[in-house]
């Protein structure tokens, strides 16, 4: 995946917002390696020149909690000299929170201290392993 982004590339959704260049990479790599059991399934798939998009879901073992996690994802791509200048995925946070974190995630990760939390540790977690 990480190889599907050109020089500057931009990445966001409702977890890791705004990155850019090597962190887009970085993340895939990163969501790779520790997503040992890692399973997805794509549809829906559409493209022209300049844009595309994709529904795709993933299911996973969310790493801090041992939760198994169903993320269903819409994204959309911008693409420049073949490759992807901007991508964008939405999905539910709040659904995603009820399943990595269990009752924490059902009584309060509509919030958004306990989402902004998540980010927070998303992005910790991202330097820290760009830092390797």
């Amino acid at each position: 995946m990480a190889e599907c982004y050109g020089p500057g590339a931009e990445f966001s959704d409702p977890v890791f917002q705004n990155l850019r260049g090597a962190e887009v990479a970085g993340m895939w790599r990163m969501l790779c390696e520790r997503g040992t059991d890692l399973r997805i399934e794509y549809s829906a798939v559409t493209g022209q020149d300049q844009r595309g998009s994709a529904h795709w879901e993933a299911w996973y073992t969310f790493s801090a909690t041992g939760r198994p996690v169903h993320n269903v994802i819409e994204a959309t791509f911008e693409f420049e000299n073949g490759l992807i200048r901007r991508h964008v995925d939405r999905f539910d946070l709040y659904a995603w929170t009820r399943q990595a974190l269990g009752l924490k995630g059902v009584l309060l990760g509509w919030s958004p201290p306990v989402q902004n939390a998540i980010r927070a540790q998303a992005r910790r977690s991202l330097e820290k392993f760009l830092q390797r």
